[in-house]
């Protein structure tokens, strides 16, 4: 039913997509997806990471067809051919004063202060539509690549569908979230006066589907529980990979480039991939020296369609991991998700005796640990040099921001009055204190730096 969205050339690595509709077809014809490897825990079934019951009741193998992307069910195609009709939707008609608050939000889209975790709830947890479908209206896009209104309306419905929305981090708000601080990147003048319509498209595109169907784990994790995905991807880059191999699915599937010249449309396919692989963290010196170096030499010329694609690349790192350069407010409500998945990635591996990754212990990492080294190795080297590349008011709003949200953790950790997310129950809990101890009062929470 679906394989005019599935590539059969094997020199652009889709045998993933021959992989999903296969597990899909055995599905519906009551056969079991094989196991990989030896070991019971190498299989480990990314719809059940999450599930915080130990005595529910399995559910049959046959009865969930949602694994990866490709495999959807037929109701949900259904709903997303109704929702093509929005705002005629029910689904989606929300009251009059929520709708008007969420226009309001948008006028405002442009502004590093910009709260999403309200814009989601006004938009009814649609913030990832409503705000890609805005942006890409507002710079006129629509009309100029002639793109067809019901087959985007559909991608990006799409898009948010996958996006698993039991992950604390990477879910679809984050990704709304990176899409809004790209918006604010290219609007900076060294890019708004360089970068061209096709690259503005790429950009955003990217933004929306950087961390498409992430399972909540890391790649270290798919590696050592020979995920076949790691083996797909020979280990390297492994959910990128798979982010932007996801995202091709969906074009192709919609058919949103369809109109298109082919060789135009592999050609976006390719410089949306090259965007999205850009986002690998343990690739980040490596581009972080290539930027210093141009910057060192100032030879950046974005007049070269190859350097602005470089600057798209590390614009969309830098929208990645910018929680850290938000208001306190925003930043610590990103900190307390991201530091949750970690813990319970930490906990699923304990639960299946596997040794626990790096910062996913809840045992020994706090919030503010955590995240006071991310700030100093990997969000300040970073936003320093995006600082010299582009220095304006808000390259030293975000760095402002660091500096006082590094500060506010290092006060609350000195403090002792850490806040921890609560994470899955740990496998192996401690005994409850002895009856008659008295408890430690609770420490006051400091509040933040005055900006």
């Amino acid at each position: 039913m679906r394989r005019g969205a599935i590539s059969y050339d094997s020199s652009d690595q889709t045998a993933l997509y021959i992989r999903m509709l296969d597990v899909r077809v055995r599905s519906q014809v009551g056969f079991e997806p094989e196991r990989r490897g030896s070991h019971p825990y190498l299989c480990v079934d990314f719809r059940t990471l999450h599930s915080r019951s130990e005595n529910a009741r399995p559910v049959p193998g046959r009865r969930v067809h949602r694994l990866f992307s490709f495999q959807r069910h037929l109701h949900s195609s259904r709903r997303l051919h109704s929702a093509t009709t929005w705002p005629y939707n029910p689904l989606h008609i929300l009251d009059e004063d929520y709708l008007g608050q969420a226009k309001c939000m948008l006028a405002k889209v442009g502004s590093w202060n910009f709260d999403i975790f309200l814009f989601d709830r006004l938009t009814n947890g649609n913030s990832l539509v409503t705000l890609t479908f805005h942006l890409l209206n507002q710079y006129g896009l629509i009309e100029l690549f002639q793109l067809d209104m019901v087959k985007l309306r559909q991608f990006i419905v799409m898009v948010q569908e996958d996006y698993h929305s039991q992950n604390p981090y990477h879910n679809a708000v984050h990704a709304a979230d990176v899409t809004q601080a790209m918006y604010c990147y290219l609007k900076e003048p060294k890019l708004a006066k360089s970068l061209t319509s096709c690259d503005i498209l790429l950009g955003l595109l990217a933004a929306a589907t950087h961390d498409l169907d992430h399972p909540g784990v890391n790649q270290p994790f798919l590696i050592k529980t020979n995920h076949y995905l790691a083996a797909l991807y020979r280990n390297t880059s492994v959910l990128e990979n798979h982010h932007w191999r996801s995202a091709v699915g969906l074009l192709r599937e919609t058919g949103l480039f369809s109109h298109l010249p082919a060789e135009d449309g592999l050609n976006m396919e390719r410089q949306l991939g090259s965007l999205i692989l850009a986002t690998d963290i343990s690739r980040q010196n490596e581009y972080l020296s290539k930027f210093r170096r141009h910057l060192d030499q100032d030879d950046l010329c974005l007049g070269n369609a190859s350097h602005r694609h470089f600057i798209l690349q590390m614009a969309l790192k830098c929208a990645d991991i910018c929680n850290p350069c938000r208001p306190w407010e925003l930043s610590k409500q990103w900190s307390e998700k991201v530091t949750e998945e970690f813990f319970q990635q930490g906990n699923i591996e304990k639960r299946h005796k596997l040794e626990v990754s790096l910062l996913c212990d809840s045992q020994s990492n706090t919030v503010g640990d955590i995240q006071i080294g991310f700030m100093t190795y990997v969000v300040e080297p970073l936003f320093s040099e995006w600082a010299r590349f582009s220095d304006t008011r808000l390259s030293q709003t975000m760095l402002g921001h660091l500096g006082l949200n590094k500060a506010s953790w290092s006060g609350l950790r000195a403090s002792g009055s850490l806040e921890e997310p609560e994470p899955e129950p740990d496998p192996d809990p401690p005994p409850p204190p002895a009856p008659g101890l008295a408890q430690e009062p609770q420490p006051q929470k400091i509040p933040p730096p005055e900006p």
